[in-house]
């Protein structure tokens, strides 16, 4: 049994039958439902796991809890795969309590056909459960990334149980880099919900945080800024890695060549990351995700039914609903005889906060001639410019705290009290 503090146990699974997450997400590596148990004067569960798991997850909690029955099953996010046991566990353990938000208990009702109310305990932003030792702590986590949210604060052991925030896809029993699938989750599932991040982020940071406890992926015990910055950098729709995605579609090859043509071009004049993908083809998961990583997207497509060819269609729609900004745009467009993607693409990214559209854009009329690569040298020339800092401003890397004027000596973040290092630039 896996202890991640002395009372503190995992028990939750691993799933590798998945094939896609929420029945849209490939998860070559499977997925992980996390639960976890505490012993103390009284015993808590927290979150069940997905169907099919139950009699796994049950066995995990005889063992974990060393013959004991456990008084509470706290209940932090109402989604199938970790509330689908509420009603197996509460039939195994008649006398335990169900701790939940009060629209949690609504969802229930929806899930259920009842909202537990003979054996519920309610808990709302402050309320906190005595176990003994442990005193647990409730913070209401609104739309991350749903509404009845509620992660929990463990006082004694410095542990945060963060629901699905800090959450990847992967089971827990392969190794793999955390940011690239932490990051594809959370841009593809949390992403639309930015500004709700940043608030229980600044909730988090008044806290002592020293192991992070997630709903999915590996439980966090180390150098925890990391995490942190990533997650401030995503919610805060700001740069991770300095680069250009470009994003094309193409019938008959002569978008792509652009395309090609496009990525050697940059490679050729320094871009310090260049990636093409073919949305037809790809992940497109994983193209939403390097659309937000990198600082400036190309979108290549061509002209299909007097509008834009599916995939591109599919894809900008992706991007809208994240709620992307803060990036530079260009667009190349292919037709024969009526080009008409680039006005239909521009028309619907304009309302985007924060949006640079490049000028040297690239219309091609069938295939690439001379004076469109002529065209696409130029477009490249202004995806290299250096991007320059905004003079007098530096953003927190933690927790999005934004610094006018020079930071004297021994200044701390207001907001999450990281030092001066830990500030960065902001560029135009």
């Amino acid at each position: 049994m896996r202890k991640i503090t002395e009372d503190i146990r995992y028990v939750g699974v691993n799933d590798h039958v998945v094939d896609l997450f929420e029945g849209q997400f490939i998860v070559p590596n499977g997925m992980a439902y996390n639960s976890y148990a505490i012993l103390d004067g009284k015993c808590a569960v927290f979150d069940t796991v997905s169907k099919g798991f139950e009699h796994e997850w049950m066995d995990k909690i005889t063992v974990a809890l060393e013959g004991r029955k456990p008084d509470y099953l706290i209940v932090q996010h109402m989604e199938p795969d970790h509330s689908s046991n509420v009603a197996y566990f509460l039939e195994r353990y008649p006398e335990a309590t169900v701790v939940a938000s009060a629209l949690a208990f609504n969802i229930m009702k929806n899930f259920f056909g009842t909202d537990y109310a003979e054996r519920r305990l309610v808990v709302k932003e402050g309320d906190v459960l005595d176990l003994g030792k442990h005193k647990l702590h409730f913070v209401a986590a609104p739309m991350v990334h749903w509404p009845e949210v509620i992660v929990t604060y463990d006082s004694t052991d410095k542990v945060l149980f963060s629901a699905d925030g800090f959450g990847k896809f992967g089971a827990q029993d392969v190794e793999e880099d955390w940011a690239c699938e932490a990051r594809r989750y959370y841009i593809g599932i949390v992403g639309k919900f930015g500004a709700q991040v940043q608030d229980l982020l600044k909730k988090a940071a008044a806290l002592d945080i020293r192991t992070i406890c997630p709903l999915h992926g590996p439980i966090l015990t180390e150098d925890l800024g990391y995490y942190l910055n990533l997650y401030n950098i995503w919610s805060s729709y700001d740069v991770e890695t300095d680069g250009v995605l470009i994003a094309y579609t193409s019938v008959y090859g002569n978008t792509k060549a652009a395309a090609e043509y496009l990525e050697q071009l940059l490679k050729d004049r320094g871009c310090p990351k260049v990636d093409a993908q073919d949305l037809a083809r790809c992940d497109m998961a994983e193209a939403v995700e390097d659309g937000f990583r990198y600082g400036k997207l190309v979108l290549a497509t061509t002209t299909y039914n007097g509008e834009i060819f599916p995939f591109m269609q599919t894809y900008i729609e992706h991007l809208l609903e994240r709620n992307y900004q803060n990036r530079t745009v260009a667009f190349i467009e292919n037709g024969s005889w009526g080009p008409a993607a680039m006005k239909c693409m521009k028309k619907q990214l304009e309302g985007q906060p924060n949006l640079r559209f490049c000028e040297h854009n690239v219309t091609i009329r069938s295939a690439m001639t001379e004076e469109n690569k002529k065209e696409l040298e130029a477009l490249a020339d202004e995806l290299c410019k250096e991007v320059k800092p905004v003079a007098g401003k530096q953003i927190c890397g933690v927790c999005g705290y934004v610094h006018e004027g020079e930071m004297p000596e021994g200044f701390l973040c207001p907001l999450c009290k990281r030092p001066a290092s830990d500030f960065k630039a902001i560029y135009e």
